[in-house]
């Protein structure tokens, strides 16, 4: 038998021995089926980038024509039915923060409009919801524009020498949910990809099963490819249950690409992050240890990715320190294929960026996995 089919063949076994150990962990097992599950279906659902609901005053000082129009355009989904207060209301119940905002229509708003006049409207908004806010007061500054705009010219409201009509391909509605459920799936596959092989590491530390591989003429490489493709099967399976199963029957969220190609992806960034979180178990000594060191590189890798936020509104020397981060480059092949159908001929640049950092990841873990076995015999 050959050296490299000897190597093959161990790692398979050992594989086994760590996918039996993953299986038979009741508690862990339990966790990665919630985060798959439940709380894919909880952060797609409860997480709000869209405003639905606002609640709005009205300071109805005119109580013309054209104002109770105004106020009747602010429809639900995106607002509660508006409720009237008086002027003298209006510090006092944005204090409290009873309502997102608060239209302030002046005196004779409509008579000054037809006079050619322009009157000032004044919107306060509780900016607490940043997300809220920004996109609310866009809203309603079209609307009040649309609803003069008709009020002054009723046989011409909409004529404008160019007329755009936007048509999404992916999400014709802009439903946020439907964003939020799939980069839920890509945030829990780096955070339990992290996770799950660190805490395999530290495991064997910590019970001393370790000493029993070290009796064996073992490899480092052996034993960490072993738990990569171990862990990371566990990883893949759940991601495709969840991607079919909650994303796309429970959630009601349409998948344009290839899901196979996708799971491929997947697992190609499975070795580039548990490679990552190989390291980072052997420069800790303990699983506290490895949470508090984990904990920022999971919020630096998703913040980081492009998944809430465009890479282009970073500053210039981050755009540039982010690309050694493999979840921003899996973020944008992950985008490329769910929303966008893409195929193998537009996302290859990404995988051969991941296959390199998961190999540079790996090359330097590998040392220091040697150097952590060497202490402990």
């Amino acid at each position: 038998m050959g050296h490299i089919q000897r190597w093959f063949l161990t790692v398979y076994y050992l594989g086994v021995k760590e996918l039996s150990s993953v299986l038979a962990d009741k508690v862990l097992l339990a966790f990665i089926i919630y985060c798959f599950s439940v709380s894919v279906y909880t952060v797609a659902t409860g997480v709000k980038t869209d405003v639905a609901g606002a609640r709005v005053a009205v300071v109805d000082a005119d109580g013309s024509a054209l104002s109770r129009r105004i106020r009747d355009a602010l429809l639900p989904p995106q607002f509660k039915t508006p409720e009237l207060i008086d002027r003298s209301q209006v510090d006092r119940v944005m204090d409290e923060g009873r309502y997102a905002f608060v239209l302030d229509l002046p005196p004779r708003l409509e008579a000054d409009l037809r006079e050619g006049h322009q009157p000032t409207i004044q919107l306060n908004i509780d900016a607490t919801a940043m997300t809220m806010a920004g996109l609310g007061s866009a809203y309603i500054q079209t609307i009040i524009n649309q609803e003069v705009a008709e009020a002054l010219s009723p046989d011409a409201p909409n004529r404008a020498p160019v007329s755009v009509v936007t048509r999404t391909y992916f999400n014709p509605n802009l439903e946020g949910m439907w964003f939020q459920a799939v980069m839920a799936v890509i945030q829990y596959i780096t955070i339990m990809s992290i996770l799950l092989v660190g805490a395999a590491v530290i495991r064997e530390r910590e019970h001393g099963t370790i000493e029993h591989l070290l009796v064996m003429p073992l490899g480092a490489s052996e034993i960490a490819a072993a738990k990569i493709w171990a862990n990371g099967l566990v990883i893949l399976v759940a991601t495709g249950l969840s991607l079919q199963f909650v994303v796309r029957l429970w959630l009601g969220v349409p998948i344009e690409g290839s899901i196979p190609l996708f799971l491929a992806c997947v697992a190609l960034y499975l070795f580039a992050t548990m490679s990552l979180g190989i390291l980072l178990a052997t420069v800790t000594r303990s699983m506290p240890q490895f949470s508090l060191v984990g904990i920022p590189v999971f919020l630096v890798l998703n913040m980081l990715s492009g998944a809430t936020s465009p890479l282009e509104s970073m500053p210039t020397v981050l755009q540039w320190l982010v690309q050694v981060s493999p979840t921003m480059h899996f973020v944008q092949l992950a985008q490329a294929i769910l929303y966008r159908g893409a195929g193998l001929a537009i996302i290859w640049p990404q995988l051969l960026v991941l296959a390199g950092l998961g190999a540079g990841f790996l090359a330097v873990a590998l040392p220091q996995f040697r150097a952590m076995l060497a202490r402990s015999q």
